[in-house]
Protein backbone atom coordinates (compact mmCIF):
# COMPACT_ATOMS: atom_id res chain seq x y z
CA UNK A 1 0.00 0.00 0.00
CA UNK A 2 3.02 2.62 1.11
CA UNK A 3 3.90 2.61 -2.88
CA UNK A 4 -0.25 3.71 -4.11
CA UNK A 5 0.29 6.10 -1.35
CA UNK A 6 3.41 7.41 -2.81
CA UNK A 7 1.81 7.22 -6.50
CA UNK A 8 -1.48 9.19 -4.97
CA UNK A 9 0.89 12.00 -2.95
CA UNK A 10 3.54 12.27 -6.32
CA UNK A 11 0.39 13.18 -8.62
CA UNK A 12 -1.09 15.58 -6.06
CA UNK A 13 2.62 17.23 -5.50
CA UNK A 14 2.63 17.66 -9.90
CA UNK A 15 -1.19 18.66 -10.11
CA UNK A 16 -0.50 21.74 -6.93
CA UNK A 17 2.82 22.76 -8.93
CA UNK A 18 0.95 22.72 -12.15
CA UNK A 19 -1.67 24.90 -10.51
CA UNK A 20 0.96 27.15 -9.05
CA UNK A 21 0.49 26.60 -5.45
CA UNK A 22 2.94 28.81 -3.38
CA UNK A 23 4.97 27.17 -0.81
CA UNK A 24 4.56 23.85 -2.49
CA UNK A 25 3.81 21.36 0.47
CA UNK A 26 6.88 18.27 0.34
CA UNK A 27 5.62 15.02 -1.32
CA UNK A 28 6.27 13.22 2.12
CA UNK A 29 4.15 15.54 4.32
CA UNK A 30 1.63 14.82 1.73
CA UNK A 31 1.42 11.33 1.64
CA UNK A 32 1.09 11.72 5.52
CA UNK A 33 -1.76 13.73 4.98
CA UNK A 34 -3.38 10.38 3.16
CA UNK A 35 -6.07 8.56 4.80
CA UNK A 36 -8.38 5.20 4.76
CA UNK A 37 -11.65 5.66 4.20
CA UNK A 38 -13.81 3.98 6.71
CA UNK A 39 -16.04 2.68 4.02
CA UNK A 40 -15.26 1.00 0.54
CA UNK A 41 -17.44 3.32 -1.14
CA UNK A 42 -15.61 6.86 -0.56
CA UNK A 43 -12.43 4.84 -1.83
CA UNK A 44 -9.19 3.24 -1.02
CA UNK A 45 -6.90 6.44 0.05
CA UNK A 46 -8.47 9.95 1.01
CA UNK A 47 -6.51 13.02 0.42
CA UNK A 48 -8.21 15.88 3.13
CA UNK A 49 -8.15 18.98 1.63
CA UNK A 50 -8.89 20.94 4.11
CA UNK A 51 -4.87 21.75 5.34
CA UNK A 52 -4.29 23.49 1.72
CA UNK A 53 -7.28 25.91 2.25
CA UNK A 54 -5.68 28.53 3.97
CA UNK A 55 -2.99 28.19 1.47
CA UNK A 56 -5.07 27.96 -1.82
CA UNK A 57 -7.38 30.58 -0.11
CA UNK A 58 -10.09 28.21 -1.34
CA UNK A 59 -12.85 26.16 -0.29
CA UNK A 60 -11.64 22.51 0.83
CA UNK A 61 -14.64 21.12 -1.73
CA UNK A 62 -13.57 23.62 -4.02
CA UNK A 63 -9.90 22.60 -3.89
CA UNK A 64 -10.89 18.96 -4.16
CA UNK A 65 -13.09 19.49 -7.62
CA UNK A 66 -9.80 21.51 -8.87
CA UNK A 67 -7.41 18.77 -8.32
CA UNK A 68 -9.73 16.26 -9.78
CA UNK A 69 -9.69 18.17 -12.81
CA UNK A 70 -6.01 18.69 -12.81
CA UNK A 71 -4.72 15.26 -12.39
CA UNK A 72 -7.42 13.46 -14.65
CA UNK A 73 -6.30 9.62 -14.16
CA UNK A 74 -3.19 8.21 -12.93
CA UNK A 75 -1.37 4.91 -13.02
CA UNK A 76 -2.94 1.78 -10.91
CA UNK A 77 -5.73 3.84 -10.13
CA UNK A 78 -9.03 3.02 -11.99
CA UNK A 79 -10.69 6.25 -10.48
CA UNK A 80 -10.08 9.61 -8.85
CA UNK A 81 -13.35 11.64 -7.38
CA UNK A 82 -14.19 14.60 -5.11
CA UNK A 83 -16.38 14.67 -2.56
CA UNK A 84 -16.64 17.42 -0.44
CA UNK A 85 -13.04 18.47 0.95
CA UNK A 86 -11.76 15.27 0.21
CA UNK A 87 -10.01 13.77 -3.02
CA UNK A 88 -10.92 10.07 -3.21
CA UNK A 89 -8.79 7.67 -4.63
CA UNK A 90 -9.62 4.11 -6.49
CA UNK A 91 -7.03 1.25 -6.42
CA UNK A 92 -7.33 -0.78 -9.52
CA UNK A 93 -8.11 -4.07 -7.52
CA UNK A 94 -6.51 -6.25 -9.80
CA UNK A 95 -3.09 -4.29 -10.42
CA UNK A 96 -2.85 -3.79 -6.79
CA UNK A 97 -3.58 -7.66 -5.67
CA UNK A 98 -1.16 -8.83 -8.14
CA UNK A 99 1.84 -6.42 -7.24
CA UNK A 100 1.21 -6.55 -3.60
CA UNK A 101 0.79 -10.80 -3.88
CA UNK A 102 4.35 -10.56 -5.56
CA UNK A 103 5.69 -8.06 -3.13
CA UNK A 104 4.62 -10.25 -0.14
CA UNK A 105 5.94 -13.63 -1.64
CA UNK A 106 9.30 -12.34 -3.11
CA UNK A 107 10.63 -10.75 0.37
CA UNK A 108 9.22 -13.84 2.27
CA UNK A 109 10.97 -13.46 5.64
CA UNK A 110 11.61 -9.80 5.26
CA UNK A 111 8.19 -8.95 3.94
CA UNK A 112 7.29 -5.91 6.34
CA UNK A 113 10.85 -5.30 7.37
CA UNK A 114 12.32 -1.87 7.30
CA UNK A 115 16.23 0.21 6.72
CA UNK A 116 14.53 2.72 8.58
CA UNK A 117 17.84 2.07 12.32
CA UNK A 118 20.00 1.07 9.65
CA UNK A 119 23.45 2.37 10.89
CA UNK A 120 21.69 3.39 14.78
CA UNK A 121 21.47 1.63 17.66
CA UNK A 122 19.49 1.25 20.23
CA UNK A 123 19.77 0.14 24.06
CA UNK A 124 16.92 -1.35 26.14
CA UNK A 125 16.59 -1.94 29.77
CA UNK A 126 13.56 -4.19 30.32
CA UNK A 127 12.18 -7.15 32.32
CA UNK A 128 14.99 -6.47 35.37
CA UNK A 129 13.06 -8.16 38.12
CA UNK A 130 14.06 -7.83 41.86
CA UNK A 131 16.78 -10.43 42.60
CA UNK A 132 14.87 -13.17 45.15
CA UNK A 133 11.80 -12.34 44.28
CA UNK A 134 9.96 -14.86 41.84
CA UNK A 135 8.31 -13.64 38.17
CA UNK A 136 4.50 -12.57 38.92
CA UNK A 137 1.69 -11.19 36.22
CA UNK A 138 3.39 -7.74 37.68
CA UNK A 139 6.42 -8.54 36.16
CA UNK A 140 4.22 -9.66 32.91
CA UNK A 141 4.37 -5.96 31.52
CA UNK A 142 7.97 -4.72 31.21
CA UNK A 143 8.84 -8.14 30.31
CA UNK A 144 7.00 -8.76 27.29
CA UNK A 145 6.59 -5.35 26.28
CA UNK A 146 10.32 -4.60 26.33
CA UNK A 147 11.06 -7.25 24.57
CA UNK A 148 7.97 -6.80 21.74
CA UNK A 149 10.00 -3.23 21.65
CA UNK A 150 13.20 -4.74 20.83
CA UNK A 151 11.96 -6.78 18.16
CA UNK A 152 10.28 -4.43 16.74
CA UNK A 153 13.31 -1.67 16.06
CA UNK A 154 15.35 -4.91 15.03
CA UNK A 155 12.76 -5.82 11.97
CA UNK A 156 13.19 -2.33 11.35
CA UNK A 157 17.34 -2.19 11.15
CA UNK A 158 18.27 -1.18 14.61
CA UNK A 159 21.13 -2.79 16.34
CA UNK A 160 19.74 -3.81 19.37
CA UNK A 161 21.35 -4.02 23.16
CA UNK A 162 18.60 -6.16 25.50
CA UNK A 163 19.51 -5.21 29.25
CA UNK A 164 18.39 -6.92 32.26
CA UNK A 165 18.90 -4.50 35.11
CA UNK A 166 18.27 -6.55 37.87
CA UNK A 167 17.26 -5.49 41.13
CA UNK A 168 20.41 -6.80 43.03
CA UNK A 169 21.32 -3.91 45.45
CA UNK A 170 19.24 -2.05 48.05
CA UNK A 171 18.30 -2.51 51.75
CA UNK A 172 16.03 -5.72 51.21
CA UNK A 173 19.13 -7.88 51.11
CA UNK A 174 20.15 -7.12 54.46
CA UNK A 175 16.80 -8.04 55.45
CA UNK A 176 17.27 -11.39 53.20
CA UNK A 177 20.39 -12.43 55.25
CA UNK A 178 18.82 -11.43 58.60
CA UNK A 179 15.78 -13.94 57.73
CA UNK A 180 18.49 -16.72 56.17
CA UNK A 181 20.50 -16.46 58.99
CA UNK A 182 17.81 -16.75 61.95
CA UNK A 183 15.65 -19.14 59.95
CA UNK A 184 17.21 -20.58 57.48
CA UNK A 185 19.58 -23.25 56.04
CA UNK A 186 22.06 -24.16 52.65
CA UNK A 187 19.72 -27.03 52.43
CA UNK A 188 16.33 -25.80 52.25
CA UNK A 189 17.70 -22.94 50.08
CA UNK A 190 19.01 -25.33 47.58
CA UNK A 191 15.80 -27.62 47.60
CA UNK A 192 13.02 -24.61 47.21
CA UNK A 193 15.51 -22.58 45.53
CA UNK A 194 13.29 -19.09 44.91
CA UNK A 195 10.27 -20.09 46.61
CA UNK A 196 12.32 -20.58 49.73
CA UNK A 197 13.47 -16.68 49.46
CA UNK A 198 10.51 -15.09 49.44
CA UNK A 199 9.16 -17.29 52.11
CA UNK A 200 12.33 -16.07 54.34
CA UNK A 201 11.54 -12.40 52.59
CA UNK A 202 7.94 -12.48 53.80
CA UNK A 203 8.55 -14.19 57.36
CA UNK A 204 11.04 -11.10 57.62
CA UNK A 205 8.42 -8.51 57.18
CA UNK A 206 5.84 -10.23 59.96
CA UNK A 207 8.71 -11.03 62.44
CA UNK A 208 9.90 -7.72 61.93
CA UNK A 209 6.00 -6.05 63.09
CA UNK A 210 6.83 -7.86 66.13
CA UNK A 211 10.19 -6.61 66.30
CA UNK A 212 10.75 -3.43 64.67
CA UNK A 213 14.82 -3.51 65.84
CA UNK A 214 15.25 -6.31 63.29
CA UNK A 215 14.72 -3.71 60.34
CA UNK A 216 18.20 -1.94 62.16
CA UNK A 217 19.78 -5.11 61.61
CA UNK A 218 18.98 -5.66 58.27
CA UNK A 219 20.40 -2.06 57.58
CA UNK A 220 23.50 -2.76 59.43
CA UNK A 221 23.85 -6.00 56.65
CA UNK A 222 23.41 -4.27 53.99
CA UNK A 223 26.16 -1.84 55.30
CA UNK A 224 28.12 -4.77 55.64
CA UNK A 225 27.34 -5.89 52.29
CA UNK A 226 28.07 -2.28 50.78
CA UNK A 227 31.52 -2.26 52.47
CA UNK A 228 32.51 -5.95 51.08
CA UNK A 229 32.10 -8.27 53.51
CA UNK A 230 32.93 -11.37 52.55
CA UNK A 231 30.31 -13.47 53.98
CA UNK A 232 27.20 -11.30 53.06
CA UNK A 233 28.97 -11.03 49.50
CA UNK A 234 28.93 -14.81 49.23
CA UNK A 235 25.40 -15.20 50.23
CA UNK A 236 24.27 -12.15 48.14
CA UNK A 237 25.49 -13.86 45.21
CA UNK A 238 24.28 -17.28 46.27
CA UNK A 239 20.68 -15.40 45.97
CA UNK A 240 21.61 -13.82 42.72
CA UNK A 241 22.81 -17.35 40.93
CA UNK A 242 19.41 -19.10 42.53
CA UNK A 243 17.43 -16.17 41.20
CA UNK A 244 18.92 -15.80 37.80
CA UNK A 245 18.29 -19.45 37.20
CA UNK A 246 14.44 -19.53 37.80
CA UNK A 247 13.96 -16.49 35.84
CA UNK A 248 15.79 -18.09 32.22
CA UNK A 249 12.95 -20.56 32.67
CA UNK A 250 10.34 -18.29 32.43
CA UNK A 251 12.36 -16.32 29.30
CA UNK A 252 12.82 -19.33 27.39
CA UNK A 253 9.12 -20.23 27.80
CA UNK A 254 8.40 -16.47 26.21
CA UNK A 255 11.63 -17.00 23.63
CA UNK A 256 13.22 -14.05 25.21
CA UNK A 257 17.02 -13.84 25.74
CA UNK A 258 19.21 -10.84 26.59
CA UNK A 259 22.87 -9.63 25.80
CA UNK A 260 23.26 -8.28 29.13
CA UNK A 261 22.62 -9.21 33.24
CA UNK A 262 24.07 -6.05 34.51
CA UNK A 263 21.89 -5.23 37.80
CA UNK A 264 22.52 -2.32 39.90
CA UNK A 265 25.00 -3.32 41.92
CA UNK A 266 27.33 -3.39 38.60
CA UNK A 267 27.34 0.22 38.56
CA UNK A 268 28.15 1.16 42.22
CA UNK A 269 31.77 1.90 41.49
CA UNK A 270 30.54 4.11 38.82
CA UNK A 271 28.37 6.37 40.61
CA UNK A 272 31.11 8.58 42.85
CA UNK A 273 32.46 10.13 39.70
CA UNK A 274 28.98 11.57 38.86
CA UNK A 275 28.47 12.68 41.86
CA UNK A 276 31.57 14.50 41.97
CA UNK A 277 30.45 15.92 38.61
CA UNK A 278 27.19 17.31 40.34
CA UNK A 279 29.41 19.17 42.81
CA UNK A 280 31.77 20.35 40.51
CA UNK A 281 28.59 22.47 38.96
CA UNK A 282 26.96 23.15 41.67
CA UNK A 283 23.91 21.57 41.31
CA UNK A 284 24.14 19.03 44.79
CA UNK A 285 22.45 21.13 47.69
CA UNK A 286 22.18 19.50 51.37
CA UNK A 287 18.59 19.56 52.57
CA UNK A 288 18.20 17.91 56.26
CA UNK A 289 21.42 16.20 55.68
CA UNK A 290 20.38 14.69 52.15
CA UNK A 291 22.28 16.08 48.87
CA UNK A 292 19.57 16.98 46.09
CA UNK A 293 19.54 18.76 42.62
CA UNK A 294 16.42 21.35 43.28
CA UNK A 295 14.09 20.75 40.11
CA UNK A 296 11.56 23.26 41.54
CA UNK A 297 12.25 25.53 38.55
CA UNK A 298 11.23 22.88 36.46
CA UNK A 299 7.90 21.97 38.46
CA UNK A 300 9.16 19.01 39.84
CA UNK A 301 10.26 17.99 43.41
CA UNK A 302 14.24 17.50 44.28
CA UNK A 303 15.81 14.70 42.81
CA UNK A 304 17.76 12.72 46.02
CA UNK A 305 21.23 11.70 45.08
CA UNK A 306 22.34 11.14 48.30
CA UNK A 307 21.04 10.38 51.59
CA UNK A 308 21.86 11.37 55.10
CA UNK A 309 24.25 8.52 55.46
CA UNK A 310 26.13 9.59 52.35
CA UNK A 311 24.42 5.95 50.30
CA UNK A 312 23.31 5.89 47.27
CA UNK A 313 19.28 5.81 46.00
CA UNK A 314 17.66 4.66 42.48
CA UNK A 315 18.47 7.91 40.57
CA UNK A 316 22.49 8.22 41.31
CA UNK A 317 22.75 4.41 39.70
CA UNK A 318 20.62 5.37 36.87
CA UNK A 319 22.50 8.28 35.79
CA UNK A 320 25.23 6.20 36.20
CA UNK A 321 24.05 3.23 34.56
CA UNK A 322 23.06 5.59 31.45
CA UNK A 323 26.28 7.33 31.42
CA UNK A 324 28.35 4.25 31.14
CA UNK A 325 25.78 2.56 28.54
CA UNK A 326 26.47 6.07 26.12
CA UNK A 327 30.33 5.28 26.58
CA UNK A 328 30.14 1.60 25.94
CA UNK A 329 27.54 0.84 23.30
CA UNK A 330 26.95 4.65 21.84
CA UNK A 331 23.62 4.64 21.17
CA UNK A 332 21.36 6.83 19.33
CA UNK A 333 17.95 5.68 21.74
CA UNK A 334 18.22 4.11 25.20
CA UNK A 335 14.86 3.04 26.02
CA UNK A 336 13.63 1.95 29.97
CA UNK A 337 9.83 0.39 30.00
CA UNK A 338 8.86 0.47 33.48
CA UNK A 339 5.97 1.03 35.60
CA UNK A 340 3.70 4.77 35.01
CA UNK A 341 4.54 5.17 38.77
CA UNK A 342 7.72 5.85 37.93
CA UNK A 343 7.35 8.50 35.62
CA UNK A 344 8.54 11.08 37.78
CA UNK A 345 11.24 9.41 38.76
CA UNK A 346 12.50 9.33 35.19
CA UNK A 347 11.71 13.13 34.27
CA UNK A 348 13.55 14.07 37.45
CA UNK A 349 17.12 12.07 36.32
CA UNK A 350 16.42 13.23 32.50
CA UNK A 351 16.56 16.47 34.02
CA UNK A 352 19.48 16.31 35.87
CA UNK A 353 21.49 14.49 33.54
CA UNK A 354 20.68 17.54 30.89
CA UNK A 355 21.76 19.87 33.71
CA UNK A 356 25.17 17.79 34.08
CA UNK A 357 25.85 18.77 30.79
CA UNK A 358 25.44 15.10 28.81
CA UNK A 359 24.28 16.68 25.27
CA UNK A 360 22.68 13.13 24.83
CA UNK A 361 19.49 13.54 27.44
CA UNK A 362 17.19 13.84 24.54
CA UNK A 363 18.27 10.16 23.58
CA UNK A 364 16.35 8.79 26.68
CA UNK A 365 13.48 7.44 26.78
CA UNK A 366 11.40 6.26 29.02
CA UNK A 367 8.16 3.75 27.85
CA UNK A 368 5.36 3.41 30.98
CA UNK A 369 2.62 1.20 31.62
CA UNK A 370 -0.22 0.82 33.31
CA UNK A 371 -0.02 -1.86 36.60
CA UNK A 372 -1.71 -4.96 36.73
CA UNK A 373 -3.78 -5.87 39.86
CA UNK A 374 -5.86 -9.44 40.32
CA UNK A 375 -9.62 -9.05 41.19
CA UNK A 376 -8.65 -5.18 42.27
CA UNK A 377 -5.96 -5.92 44.76
CA UNK A 378 -2.86 -4.63 44.74
CA UNK A 379 0.59 -7.09 43.89
CA UNK A 380 3.07 -7.34 46.97
CA UNK A 381 5.54 -9.63 47.09
CA UNK A 382 5.65 -8.99 50.86
CA UNK A 383 2.06 -10.30 51.78
CA UNK A 384 2.38 -13.27 49.38
CA UNK A 385 -0.42 -11.42 47.46
CA UNK A 386 1.12 -12.43 43.71
CA UNK A 387 -0.19 -14.76 41.14
CA UNK A 388 3.38 -16.45 39.69
CA UNK A 389 3.92 -16.62 36.05
CA UNK A 390 4.92 -19.88 36.49
CA UNK A 391 1.72 -21.09 37.87
CA UNK A 392 -0.04 -19.08 35.26
CA UNK A 393 1.63 -20.16 32.45
CA UNK A 394 1.92 -23.79 34.06
CA UNK A 395 -2.62 -23.83 34.01
CA UNK A 396 -3.07 -22.57 30.29
CA UNK A 397 -0.54 -25.20 28.92
CA UNK A 398 -2.59 -27.93 30.87
CA UNK A 399 -5.81 -26.22 29.52
CA UNK A 400 -4.24 -26.14 25.98
CA UNK A 401 -3.18 -30.08 26.74
CA UNK A 402 -6.14 -31.21 27.89
CA UNK A 403 -7.71 -29.11 24.14
CA UNK A 404 -5.24 -30.90 22.05
CA UNK A 405 -6.00 -34.83 23.75
CA UNK A 406 -9.53 -34.63 22.83
CA UNK A 407 -9.34 -32.74 19.39
CA UNK A 408 -5.88 -34.15 17.93
CA UNK A 409 -4.55 -36.99 20.13
CA UNK A 410 -2.34 -37.95 17.38
CA UNK A 411 -0.43 -34.24 17.25
CA UNK A 412 3.44 -35.05 17.04
CA UNK A 413 5.42 -32.64 19.93
CA UNK A 414 1.70 -32.01 22.05
CA UNK A 415 4.07 -30.97 25.29
CA UNK A 416 5.83 -28.54 22.84
CA UNK A 417 2.94 -27.53 21.10
CA UNK A 418 0.89 -27.23 24.04
CA UNK A 419 3.12 -24.52 25.78
CA UNK A 420 3.64 -22.65 22.75
CA UNK A 421 0.02 -22.03 22.66
CA UNK A 422 -0.56 -21.81 26.55
CA UNK A 423 1.80 -19.21 27.15
CA UNK A 424 1.14 -17.02 24.19
CA UNK A 425 -2.75 -17.11 25.08
CA UNK A 426 -1.54 -15.25 28.10
CA UNK A 427 0.63 -12.58 26.70
CA UNK A 428 -1.60 -12.01 23.84
CA UNK A 429 -4.45 -11.36 26.01
CA UNK A 430 -1.97 -9.09 28.41
CA UNK A 431 -0.76 -6.92 24.74
CA UNK A 432 -4.17 -7.15 22.89
CA UNK A 433 -4.60 -3.90 25.75
CA UNK A 434 -3.16 -0.62 25.57
CA UNK A 435 -0.09 -0.89 27.27
CA UNK A 436 -0.64 2.29 29.45
CA UNK A 437 -3.57 1.09 30.72
CA UNK A 438 -4.05 -0.35 34.51
CA UNK A 439 -5.56 -3.93 33.90
CA UNK A 440 -7.06 -6.44 36.38
CA UNK A 441 -5.88 -9.46 35.35
CA UNK A 442 -8.70 -12.25 34.61
CA UNK A 443 -7.14 -15.53 34.84
CA UNK A 444 -10.34 -16.43 32.96
CA UNK A 445 -10.47 -14.28 30.19
CA UNK A 446 -6.31 -14.82 30.21
CA UNK A 447 -7.14 -18.91 29.85
CA UNK A 448 -10.12 -18.53 26.75
CA UNK A 449 -9.77 -19.97 23.71
CA UNK A 450 -12.71 -18.49 22.31
CA UNK A 451 -12.86 -15.11 20.05
CA UNK A 452 -10.34 -12.85 19.83
CA UNK A 453 -7.19 -14.90 21.75
CA UNK A 454 -4.01 -16.23 21.05
CA UNK A 455 -4.91 -19.45 19.90
CA UNK A 456 -7.37 -18.28 17.62
CA UNK A 457 -4.35 -16.54 15.70
CA UNK A 458 -1.92 -19.38 15.98
CA UNK A 459 -4.43 -21.77 14.76
CA UNK A 460 -5.40 -19.37 11.52
CA UNK A 461 -1.35 -19.62 11.18
CA UNK A 462 -1.30 -23.22 10.95
CA UNK A 463 -4.18 -23.44 8.76
CA UNK A 464 -2.15 -21.38 6.56
CA UNK A 465 0.74 -23.66 6.66
CA UNK A 466 -1.52 -26.71 6.38
CA UNK A 467 -3.09 -25.35 3.15
CA UNK A 468 0.01 -24.60 1.66
CA UNK A 469 1.48 -27.81 2.76
CA UNK A 470 -0.90 -29.74 0.91
CA UNK A 471 -0.45 -27.27 -2.17
CA UNK A 472 2.45 -28.72 -2.37
CA UNK A 473 4.69 -26.92 -4.71
CA UNK A 474 3.34 -22.68 -4.85
CA UNK A 475 1.89 -21.62 -7.84
CA UNK A 476 3.40 -19.68 -10.25
CA UNK A 477 2.39 -15.97 -10.95
CA UNK A 478 1.64 -16.46 -14.27
CA UNK A 479 -0.84 -19.64 -13.17
CA UNK A 480 -3.24 -17.36 -11.88
CA UNK A 481 -2.92 -14.95 -14.74
CA UNK A 482 -6.47 -13.88 -15.74
CA UNK A 483 -8.16 -14.39 -12.39
CA UNK A 484 -10.13 -11.68 -11.13
CA UNK A 485 -10.15 -11.53 -7.15
CA UNK A 486 -13.46 -11.67 -5.19
CA UNK A 487 -14.42 -9.21 -2.61
CA UNK A 488 -12.83 -11.28 0.41
CA UNK A 489 -9.69 -11.61 -1.84
CA UNK A 490 -9.10 -7.96 -2.01
CA UNK A 491 -10.01 -7.23 1.61
CA UNK A 492 -7.50 -9.51 2.98
CA UNK A 493 -4.41 -8.34 0.09
CA UNK A 494 -5.31 -4.62 1.34
CA UNK A 495 -4.92 -6.03 5.32
CA UNK A 496 -2.08 -7.48 4.66
CA UNK A 497 -0.49 -4.30 2.40
CA UNK A 498 -0.50 -2.47 5.61
CA UNK A 499 1.84 -4.62 7.58
CA UNK A 500 4.85 -2.30 7.06
CA UNK A 501 2.85 1.08 8.26
CA UNK A 502 1.47 -0.99 11.20
CA UNK A 503 5.18 -1.71 12.37
CA UNK A 504 5.70 2.19 11.79
CA UNK A 505 3.25 2.79 13.70
CA UNK A 506 4.01 0.57 16.72
CA UNK A 507 7.14 2.61 16.97
CA UNK A 508 6.09 5.55 16.91
CA UNK A 509 3.84 5.16 19.66
CA UNK A 510 6.14 2.17 21.37
CA UNK A 511 2.38 0.36 21.35
CA UNK A 512 2.73 -3.49 20.61
CA UNK A 513 -1.03 -3.46 20.94
CA UNK A 514 -1.03 -2.28 17.29
CA UNK A 515 0.45 -5.63 16.21
CA UNK A 516 -2.16 -8.00 18.33
CA UNK A 517 -5.24 -5.60 17.08
CA UNK A 518 -3.31 -6.29 13.52
CA UNK A 519 -2.78 -9.93 13.57
CA UNK A 520 -6.98 -10.13 14.37
CA UNK A 521 -7.39 -8.27 11.22
CA UNK A 522 -5.42 -10.54 9.07
CA UNK A 523 -7.13 -13.95 11.21
CA UNK A 524 -10.38 -12.44 10.72
CA UNK A 525 -9.69 -11.59 7.18
CA UNK A 526 -7.84 -14.66 5.71
CA UNK A 527 -10.90 -16.67 7.81
CA UNK A 528 -13.74 -14.78 6.52
CA UNK A 529 -11.29 -15.26 2.69
CA UNK A 530 -11.43 -18.96 3.81
CA UNK A 531 -15.38 -19.64 4.35
CA UNK A 532 -16.44 -17.66 0.94
CA UNK A 533 -13.58 -18.86 -1.29
CA UNK A 534 -12.66 -22.50 -2.15
CA UNK A 535 -8.78 -22.79 -2.51
CA UNK A 536 -7.29 -26.41 -3.09
CA UNK A 537 -11.16 -27.58 -4.18
CA UNK A 538 -11.24 -24.54 -6.54
CA UNK A 539 -12.82 -25.76 -9.96
CA UNK A 540 -11.29 -23.27 -11.71
CA UNK A 541 -7.08 -23.49 -12.06
CA UNK A 542 -6.21 -19.55 -12.56
CA UNK A 543 -8.59 -19.41 -8.76
CA UNK A 544 -6.78 -21.94 -7.24
CA UNK A 545 -3.38 -20.90 -7.98
CA UNK A 546 -4.61 -17.34 -6.96
CA UNK A 547 -5.87 -18.66 -3.92
CA UNK A 548 -2.68 -20.99 -2.59
CA UNK A 549 -0.60 -17.90 -3.32
CA UNK A 550 -3.00 -15.05 -1.28
CA UNK A 551 -2.71 -17.88 1.61
CA UNK A 552 1.09 -18.39 1.54
CA UNK A 553 1.06 -14.60 1.64
CA UNK A 554 -1.29 -14.29 4.68
CA UNK A 555 1.07 -16.91 6.22
CA UNK A 556 3.92 -15.33 5.73
CA UNK A 557 2.81 -12.24 7.53
CA UNK A 558 1.08 -13.94 10.05
CA UNK A 559 4.57 -15.67 10.91
CA UNK A 560 6.49 -12.31 10.66
CA UNK A 561 3.65 -10.50 12.91
CA UNK A 562 4.44 -13.05 15.80
CA UNK A 563 7.92 -13.01 16.92
CA UNK A 564 6.81 -8.93 17.20
CA UNK A 565 4.70 -9.71 20.33
CA UNK A 566 6.98 -12.92 21.91
CA UNK A 567 4.21 -15.49 20.05
CA UNK A 568 5.52 -18.48 18.64
CA UNK A 569 4.57 -20.02 15.00
CA UNK A 570 2.70 -23.00 15.21
CA UNK A 571 2.81 -25.03 11.75
CA UNK A 572 0.41 -27.92 13.75
CA UNK A 573 -2.18 -27.59 16.35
Amino acid sequence: MLNFKKSAADAVFSALSRMGVSPLPPAEELSAMLEYPPDKSMGDLAFPCFKLSRLMRKAPPVIAASLMEELGSVDGFSRIAAAGGYLNFFIEEKAFADAQLDAILTAGEDYGRSHDGDGKTMVIDYSSPNVAKPFHIGHLGTTVIGHSLKSLYAFSGWHCIGINHLGDWGTQFGKLIVAYRNWGSREAVEAGGIDELVALYVRFHKEAEEDPSLNDLARSEFTKLEHHDEENLRLWKWFIQISIAEYEKTYAQLGITFDHYTGESFYTDLMPAQVERLRERGLLKLDDGASIVDLSDYNMPPCLILKRDGSTLYPTRDIAAAVYRKQTYHFDKCIYVTSNQQILHFRQWFKVLELMGYDWYDELVHIPYGTVSINGEKLATRTGNVVLLRDLFRMAIEKVGRIMEEKNPGLENKEEVAEAVGVGAVVFYYLTNSRIKDSDFNLEDALSFEGNTGPYAQYTYARCCSIVEKAGALPAKEDASGYLPCEAENALIKTLSLFPEIISDAIRDSEPMVITRYILDICAGFNRFYHDCPILSAEDGAARAFRIRLTEAAKITLGNAFPLICLKRTPKI
